[in-house]
């Protein structure tokens, strides 16, 4: 018998076990291991027998512990095991991969590099050179060996992944095995698992094997496999494209390739529901949005015509008519990985043919119950109880005990296969951006269906049929995720006026969708039995509140929410109580239609808690709340209603409640052992009813949020650094000098804190802070600077410096209260010795992030921060070291910033000094000037055609820059700017005639709308220009007024007024 033909192992082979004694879980491991690694290559037959046996013994020996078991143990003995094993052996082949699969998945083994790269060799010559009835379990020791190796099996690619790849043959539509088939499959999902910090699968490779996941997922169920290795061959695939898209190197960037994506996905999202045949095109198509092409979203005129693409003559889909089936299976406890989900929207409909599943109310199904919770019909308010919401019971069912023990197995299989895909769409959703997201809204989000025709599967349809909890959850977070900063493509909905039209506005229809969203979810909520998923619920509708705009919507809307969340205030699980709370936090900070808010916090403190259309097993009495603890701060029978009224303001009282209650009356069943306090987020009251509560509860209000920035649980911590952040921006609080310190010291112990969830924000807050500084500023009365504490201000500097270091969630709103702080810094701050360290050090922080590849969104904030320093007389810009640093920045910035409104942002700030001593030298102030005349050549360089719609506006903003330039300008300047107007002129004149004509697009700068304004600023620097005391013979000053003359003259003559310059041209 010929030893193996494959690359030795490393090191020589142990022949006898380590000396310690071996722990007793491990003895058998390693008695086997010492007799396996003592044999040698042999061709009789009893070795071959020895050899069979110690493999049986090896795989069913007991593991289950683990002990003494190490990694490098294990890669020696399946080294040993493959020397010992020759390819011409076929059983002895099946028997080797068997135990390779057995033991790596059994003792989650991840092998090394050196020996990874002999099993690997071998597994390979074996499928090359072995029977084709041994490659299914040789695949399977292969996807064993490369799960979370995919990066050191480079040079094996090739072999595996190459154009005759053995995975590529063994993969592929034409394979007759399904088994190998799928396996084929599985090793190539766990070859593109990648690990962090781990180099990735190098190009092509992710590529290939994306598409040949891609048409996995899009080829039909062969005849010869069975139902259950269908729906394992989708799962892999599933898995192999989502792993693609969280290691970050798939980019869908081809509309062809996202919409074939989104179109299997949203056919395996519905695979096996029962009662639903879903046909789809191959290829979803996205739907132009007005929010992000440019056009102007508000009026739905201008955005009617966006309704004559595929979203507003869509196809209307056949009623779903399914009832869920009973499961055997539990309620799956929900993966910790899958937090929150991105949207995807699409323009694509598809035609639902009805099941011949037993018929359900149109409202939809309902989830199941849970072990160990009243049954179904108890949660359900009258109005739902009829017998269609139900479920079916197997003894009720149309098949036998033994056929349902497989129809049970069966429908878990297919279950996963909905868990995948959804997990597989969030993570397509974090991997493109919103605006594309959007395009596919229509496709994945309902819409209420008009008069007579049948609604459209989405996913709400799982949310309200699928009999599987852990998949309602999935589709929630999916749900979730796409609402999560939708507010600017929600914008543009409005249904506050009747349309009576041919056809409906894309307006109109994104406002019905958002109408049918507040019914499912609510109609979800009362049928939903799992306290997981009603948590998602809960979560998906305060998204969904946060992002609407109900100033453009009919009323109503958020009553029906409001009076529906109540009861769940005081439901068993803790989840749903924080979750509960957090929309109603939502609601009351909507901006919403104000009198709706309050009349909903007028509302009788029992209002809808004894509602029987929101009635649920698991709530307490609903007068338990009014039961006030004792203490002097809560003698009193109620809190003030925002109008004075007797009536209290019940979720005001509700909040102190929850917050002050002892753990024991707070606290009951499976979260006994949780404080009150750690339960719930602060959530920020609205400005008016915070205004019109007597002064003692504002106090009270104060120092318990003030008492919660010492929890020790970091998402209390977090949701009351927000709320101070919030409360110090209220006019009645901002001026309080006292007030503002508490909070600032309050804020800046949370920017210590190890989580950085609580630093961000608590950055947030400190911007808000330093906000409420400026504005103070502009009040006449100066006795808040006067009485700010200097120290507390050099505490503040030193944290936002620190926090400046920060990750970009910290930094970007810690570099905005820096700016805000040197603005704010007084002249006897600033003379003080201690400061000037500190203002060094400050500055420089800003200039470093100014020029970091660091977020846009940190650099636009540095930016301005930047700007509001040079709005600071008091400091020495211009004369102090800092001053080049700071212009070099942000010339670099304004001309290179691949992001336009970075450069904008940059632009403006070099026109905010208002002397010229204050740009330094000539020299300074040229290259200021040279760096404007460049930025304008080059305002309209992008790749990014994104960036075009900000063209405008970057332009606008340089010519004001040089217009600023110019009426500061000293008679030492002048040659160098007659210099560069004689390289550069005719550009800039013809871009400060388009400043002057036309309006400000894009962002708000601050750059002068009106018209009249903007021919003043030329004529300003005209006058300037001229009223320089020029050396005589200098011709600068005469060819820089010849050139503002001229482009007044010119817009004049455009624009059919008359020009006037009296006086200007003598002084030629």
């Amino acid at each position: 018998m010929a030893a193996v033909q494959v690359a030795g192992p490393p090191g020589p082979t142990r022949e006898v076990p380590r000396e310690s004694p071996p722990p007793e879980q491990s003895s058998g491991f390693r008695c086997l291991s010492a007799r396996l690694c003592a044999l040698r290559p042999d061709d009789s037959s009893s070795a071959r027998t020895e050899i069979h046996l110690l493999f049986d013994q090896l795989i069913s020996e007991n593991y289950s512990e683990g002990g003494g078991v190490t990694p490098e143990d294990v890669s020696t003995l399946l080294v040993q095991a493959c020397r010992l094993v020759p390819l011409n052996q076929n059983h002895l082949v099946s028997k080797v991969s068997q135990l390779i699969h057995h033991l790596l998945n059994r003792l989650q083994v991840i092998v090394d590099e050196q020996n990874l790269d002999f099993l690997l060799a071998y597994a390979i010559s074996a499928l090359q050179q072995c029977s084709s009835w041994t490659h299914m379990e040789i695949l399977q020791a292969l996807a064993a060996l490369v799960y979370c190796n995919g990066s050191k099996c480079q040079k094996y690619l090739p072999d595996l992944l190459g154009k005759s790849g053995i995975l590529m043959k063994l993969s592929d539509l034409a394979q007759p095995d399904p088994e190998v088939r799928r396996a084929a499959v599985h090793c190539m999902a766990n070859l593109c698992l990648s690990v962090p910090g781990q180099p990735y699968l190098e190009e092509p490779y992710p590529n290939i094997c994306f598409q040949a996941f891609l048409t996995t997922l899009q080829s039909p169920k062969s005849s010869d496999m069975d139902d259950i290795t269908f729906c394992m061959l989708l799962q892999n695939a599933l898995k192999g494209i989502q792993s693609l898209l969280n290691g970050g190197k798939m980019k869908l960037t081809q509309t062809e390739e996202l919409g074939a994506l989104l179109a299997v996905l949203k056919k395996s999202m519905f695979h096996g529901l029962p009662g639903l045949n879903i046909e789809l095109p191959t290829v979803l198509y996205p739907t132009p949005l007005p929010q992000y092409d440019g056009r102007p979203p508000v009026r739905p005129q201008q955005s009617e015509s966006s309704a004559s693409g595929p979203t507003a003559n869509k196809k209307k889909k056949s009623k779903v008519k399914s009832k869920k089936i009973q499961q055997g299976e539990e309620e799956e406890e929900e993966s910790s990985g899958e937090k929150e989900v991105a949207r995807v929207p699409s323009s694509g409909r598809e035609h639902v043919h009805e099941g011949k599943a037993p018929c359900s109310s149109p409202l939809g199904g309902q989830s199941l119950p849970v072990e160990g919770s009243a049954a179904g019909k108890d949660r359900v308010s009258p109005p739902f109880r009829s017998a269609s919401w139900k479920r079916v019971s197997s003894s009720e069912s149309d098949y036998s005990d033994a056929e349902g023990g497989m129809q049970s197995k069966m429908r878990s299989y297919q279950a996963k296969v909905r868990q995948g895909a959804l997990a597989c769409f969030l993570s397509t959703i974090k991997s493109i951006e919103k605006k594309v997201l959007y395009g596919y809204w229509s496709a994945f989000v309902p819409d209420t269906p008009e008069l007579g025709s049948p609604q459209s599967v989405s996913l709400m349809t799982l949310t309200l049929k699928d009999p599987s909890p852990k998949t309602r959850a999935c589709a929630l977070q999916v749900l979730s995720a796409i609402l999560e900063g939708s507010k600017q493509f929600l914008s543009v909905a409005e249904d506050t006026s009747d349309h009576r039209r041919a056809f409906t506005p894309f307006s109109v229809m994104i406002a019905s969708s958002i109408r049918e969203l507040h019914r499912c979810l609510l109609l979800a909520l009362v049928a939903e039995s799992s306290s997981q998923t009603l948590t998602q619920i809960i979560k998906c509708l305060a998204n969904l509140v946060s992002n609407s705009p109900y100033n453009r919507l009919k009323l109503s809307l958020l009553t029906k929410v409001w009076n529906q969340i109540k009861p769940y205030i005081r439901h068993k699980d803790v989840n749903v109580r924080v979750s509960s709370f957090t929309l109603l936090g939502a609601i009351v900070s909507t901006h919403a239609p104000l009198p709706e808010v309050q009349l909903l916090l007028q509302q009788p403190c029992s209002s809808g808690l004894n509602n029987s259309n929101s009635a649920t097993p698991h709530l307490s009495t609903p007068d338990w709340w009014k039961k006030a603890p004792s203490g002097p701060f809560l003698e009193e029978a109620s809190v003030s209603s925002p109008k004075g009224t007797s009536e209290p303001c019940w979720l005001i009282r509700l909040c102190i409640s929850t917050v002050v209650l002892p753990k024991e009356d707070s606290c009951s069943g499976s979260d006994a052992g949780c404080a009150a306090g750690s339960t719930y987020e602060p959530s920020p009251m609205r400005l008016e009813a915070f205004s019109s509560l007597p002064s003692d509860r504002q106090i009270l209000c104060i120092t318990m949020l003030l008492g919660l920035n010492d929890s020790k649980n970091r998402l209390v911590k977090a949701a009351t650094s927000r709320a101070l952040g919030v409360y110090v921006l209220f006019p009645c609080l901002r001026q309080d000098v006292i007030f503002v310190a508490d909070t600032a010291n309050a804020i800046l112990m949370s920017l210590q804190d190890k989580s950085l969830n609580v630093r961000a924000k608590a950055a947030w807050s400190l911007g808000n802070l330093t906000d409420t500084l400026i504005v103070n500023m502009e009040t006449p009365d100066p006795s808040f600077q006067e009485e700010f504490s200097g120290l507390l201000l050099l505490k503040m500097l030193r944290s936002a410096i620190e926090a400046s270091r920060d990750k970009d969630k910290v930094k970007s709103n810690a570099v905005r209260a820096l700016g805000n702080l040197l603005h704010f810094l007084q002249p006897s701050h600033i003379e003080k010795p201690r400061f000037a360290e500190i203002i060094e050090e400050s500055i420089q922080a800003l200039i470093s992030t100014v020029l970091i590849e660091a977020a846009m969104k940190v650099r636009w904030n540095a930016c301005y921060a930047m700007g509001n320093v040079f709005k600071n007389p008091a400091l020495p810009l211009g004369t102090a070291p800092w001053t080049s640093q700071a212009y070099n920045a942000l010339t670099s910035v304004v001309t290179s910033c691949k992001n336009f409104k970075v450069r904008i942002r940059s632009a403006t700030a070099l026109s905010i000094p208002s002397k010229r001593e204050h740009y330094g030298s000539v020299d300074q102030y040229v290259q200021i000037w040279n760096a404007l005349v460049t930025a304008l050549q080059k305002s309209e360089d992008t790749t990014d055609f994104l960036e075009f719609k900000y063209c405008a506006s970057l332009r606008t903003q340089i010519c004001q820059a040089l217009i600023h330039l110019l009426s500061l300008a000293s008679a030492s300047d002048l040659p160098c700017i007659r210099e560069t107007l004689e390289l550069n002129g005719d550009m800039v004149q013809s871009f400060i005639l388009q400043f002057l004509k036309s309006g400000t697009e894009g962002e708000d700068t601050g750059a002068p709308h009106n018209l009249h304004e903007r021919d003043q600023l030329v004529r300003t620097a005209l006058e300037h220009i001229s009223s320089i005391q020029a050396l005589a013979g200098n011709t600068a000053k005469r060819a820089i007024m010849g050139f503002l003359e001229d482009i007044l003259t010119i817009y004049c003559d455009l624009s059919g007024s008359q020009v006037a310059l009296p006086g200007l041209t003598t002084d030629r």
